[in-house]
């Protein structure tokens, strides 16, 4: 079966240089560039580029605007090396853009199934390049190897069977030698995984399965056969500890969401951060935020890694704010839990306990009649990225303030129908929440400032070294933020919902910031 259709506009790339490892482990040092998912390793989402300052932002125009031919949620997060531009277009293709001037090099259109079960969306997050060549997920569940000049298709494997849930929406990460991909279907009853192919040839070389089998440590935490449809799916980008060797990604909710009772136990290694060796794959450490979740509050957002003093010595450390309403504070080198502190409205859990354990209030889990608690289904914060700034030493993370009725159901497990035990009043009519940006001292957990929005953010954040925020809204507001104070410095309607990541580069010298609005790519640029 023909899956792709390459559109060749113009000679895409011809001066690209090799994007190596080497290169990716020293992103740093190229803010003209922004060649992977969070911008480097370390999930800051972060720019030494300081052109654009808190004097300037006010200045921002329009540099160019690129129009997808889609209906679908845009939530790509744009890969700029060497003046070319790479972004997603939902559901599964791939454009490459002149990053000057937003000329089209090339289009890959991936031809899909005429019908494919999805939670949330036929959405994309991104590519990931190495080399001379681009990957992508796709949501019938492959994987796919274009060239990074051309867009023409080098392989393509099946990563799992789209007709039992399975679908890639994660842009994937390059680490060393491999592909790490992650894998979306958790409402779906799926087993989840994180997977390390082969650039050369897409074979897969690992494979860490997020429900341990029998034999595999963590097996005991279920009951049954429920871990055979567990969910646990790694829908979002980790990050990577190169001195350590350690990938840490997050691991989705367990399935079915909201209803418990078929599946007793903590459910290992559902809400998790997970650490594996990355040449083997292996698990070296994890932490659980919620055990035995039946709120879907997975653990799938950005791990900033820092290394930072702590009780009186540096130590290198993983900063987590959770869905569940709690900002966490992990020791990178072992997962022992260091701080945990609620960074928005939370009425499920009396606090922590001195291993990081929610100690939970009464009367909380979904009831038929439905149960009421902050915060709602779609969490105190989700999947948008975090940023950490080292020139300010805080935490940026875009927050919802909401609450949502949770309700249990009966449900048996049909592979590719959705398995999710009922379905909860996610917004209430009378009381829809609101959002804001906030800052956080990660030292203690304690809120520096906020940036109050009307309506509750599906933005990431970004800062620089200008020391400036910048973020999006659901009215389809791009802005920028005092990174110190949290004033607002600049906005610009875009016309269409912002629910994607921006991204900062550099082109012909001069400082460039880029998002997904709507169905397009806006750029913004000093006059």
């Amino acid at each position: 079966m023909l899956r792709c259709f390459v559109l060749l506009m113009a000679a895409a790339a011809a001066l690209l240089a090799q994007v190596t490892s080497d290169r990716l482990l020293r992103a740093d040092r190229e803010p003209a560039n922004w060649m992977t998912y969070s911008g480097g390793y370390n999930g800051w989402r972060y720019s030494t580029l300081d052109q654009i300052n808190r004097g300037n932002a006010p200045q921002l125009k329009v540099k160019w605007v690129h129009q997808m031919p889609t209906t679908h949620m845009v939530e790509t997060s744009p890969i700029v090396v060497d003046g070319i531009m790479y972004v997603t277009e939902p559901p599964s293709n791939v454009v490459a853009l002149d990053a000057e001037t937003g000329r089209q090099f090339w289009r890959y259109r991936c031809e899909l199934p005429g019908r494919i079960n999805v939670c949330c969306g036929q959405v994309n997050r991104g590519v990931a390049v190495l080399g001379n060549r681009v990957f992508v997920g796709t949501v019938d569940a492959h994987l796919v190897a274009l060239d990074a000049k051309t867009g023409a298709v080098l392989w393509d494997v099946e990563v799992a069977n789209y007709a039992h849930g399975y679908s890639v929406t994660v842009a994937p990460l390059v680490v060393k030698d491999k592909i790490i991909l992650g894998i979306a279907g958790g409402e779906y009853g799926i087993r989840g995984w994180l997977d390390a192919y082969e650039p050369a040839t897409g074979k897969r070389i690992w494979r860490f399965n997020t429900v341990p089998g029998p034999g595999e440590a963590g097996h005991d935490t279920w009951k049954g056969d429920a871990w055979k449809q567990g969910g646990g799916s790694t829908w979002v980008t980790g990050s990577y500890d190169a001195a350590q060797n350690l990938i840490i990604w997050g691991v989705g909710n367990p399935s079915p969401d909201w209803n418990g009772d078929v599946r007793p136990g903590d459910n290992l290694y559902k809400d998790s951060a997970i650490a594996l060796d990355a040449d083997t794959g292996k698990l070296k450490w994890h932490f659980q935020f919620v055990p035995h979740d039946v709120h879907d509050w997975d653990a799938v957002q950005v791990p900033v890694l820092v290394e930072a003093p702590w009780q009186g010595r540096e130590r290198k450390l993983v900063y987590w704010a959770h869905r569940n309403g709690f900002f966490y504070v992990l020791d990178r080198e072992t997962g022992k839990f260091l701080l945990g502190k609620p960074f928005a409205t939370q009425t499920w859990a009396k606090g922590l306990d001195a291993n990081g354990r929610p100690i939970r209030l009464p009367n909380i889990d979904p009831t038929p009649e439905g149960v009421t608690i902050f915060p709602g289904v779609q969490g105190a914060t989700n999947w948008y990225s975090p940023s950490y700034n080292p020139l300010t030493k805080l935490l940026y993370l875009s927050t919802w303030e909401n609450r949502s009725i949770y309700r249990k159901g009966d449900q048996e497990h049909t592979p590719g129908n959705r398995y999710i035990g009922s379905v909860p009043l996610i917004d209430l009519p009378d009381d829809p929440g609101h959002g804001a940006i906030r800052a956080l001292n990660p030292a203690t957990g304690e809120r520096v400032w906020e940036y109050k929005l009307h309506t509750k953010p599906w933005a990431g954040v970004l800062t620089t070294a200008g020391k400036v925020l910048f973020g999006g809204s659901d009215e389809g507001t791009y802005f920028a933020v005092d990174a110190e104070t949290g004033k607002e410095l600049w906005r610009q309607y875009c016309g269409g919902i912002i629910r994607a990541n921006g991204v900062t580069y550099q082109s012909k010298g001069k400082q460039v910031v880029a998002i997904a609005a709507g169905n397009s790519i806006f750029t913004f640029a000093l006059p």
